[in-house]
């Protein structure tokens, strides 16, 4: 109970936060350029009605190849600072360790606020997905509105997994919001790590950066075949290790000023 007091708390401080607005606009804008390429050029959504694969499963990769690469790991650095700096933006540190509440419960509470809105995203995500192919159907009599059946077990996992791959981006970029007080220090770290993974491509050891997980992930179920390392391995060593690191740090050094 006082693990979900405290949830709730931290989860109202995020409601006038940037952050918030991020998650919005980070689930929405892929399918939102995608929508308005359809409105304006229906002939390549009709196209993608006449493939022979299956209707949603093409939408899905089309959309997460946008969204894994960029879009996705930039908005976790981003949103994940910005929720960390709000006790520092607001010099409420002292304030919120002077509540009787054992330090593990406010890391973890926090922690959980961040993995919330991600559930968020990806679930927005893919109801965008689902408008930007809906909607030009409704102006374009030539376009089929996609009445096609929808294979909800194997979205979910998909969706499921694509969460996990962004786990470790997300508590290192946690650790980093919750140790420097300067909002441009985990900001250009992490940043700079998602520059370097799409630097890295096409090195041979490029599962060893994280934030390049969700796109590794999109290309092994594209391009199915025999894998040099397990990238589900990798995501559960490195989701451990900054969990712990993070968790240590916050409990081990709590003043924040």
């Amino acid at each position: 109970m006082v693990f979900l007091r405290i949830f709730r708390a931290e989860w109202l401080k995020k409601k006038g936060s940037i952050a918030y607005w991020m998650v919005l606009m980070g689930a929405f804008f892929i399918p939102l350029v995608q929508m308005l390429t359809y409105l304006v050029y229906p002939e390549r959504l009709l196209i993608l009605h006449q493939d022979t694969g299956p209707f949603w499963e093409l939408v899905f990769q089309r959309s997460w190849n946008l969204m894994s690469t960029v879009f996705l790991p930039m908005g976790i650095v981003i949103a994940t600072s910005m929720l960390c700096q709000l006790e520092f933006k607001n010099n409420a540190w002292k304030q919120v360790h002077a509540a009787p509440v054992h330090f593990s419960t406010l890391y973890f509470a926090k922690l959980a606020v961040v993995l919330v809105m991600l559930v968020q995203l990806v679930l927005l995500f893919n109801v965008g997905m689902y408008l930007a192919v809906s909607i030009p159907s409704l102006f374009h009599g030539q376009v089929p509105y996609p009445a096609y059946p929808i294979a909800y077990s194997h979205f979910l996992y998909e969706n499921v997994i694509y969460f996990y791959m962004c786990i470790p981006l997300l508590l290192f970029q946690f650790a980093l919001g919750l140790l420097f007080r300067n909002f441009v220090v985990p900001v250009g770290i992490g940043l700079t790590l998602v520059v370097a993974g799409i630097a890295a491509i096409s090195w041979k050891y490029n599962y060893m950066i994280p934030s390049l997980y969700p796109f590794l992930y999109f290309l092994s179920s594209v391009q199915p075949g025999a894998k040099t390392f397990d990238l589900m391995n990798w995501t559960s060593i490195y989701t451990a290790g900054f969990l712990l690191a993070g968790y240590l740090s916050y409990v081990l050094n709590p003043r924040k000023g």
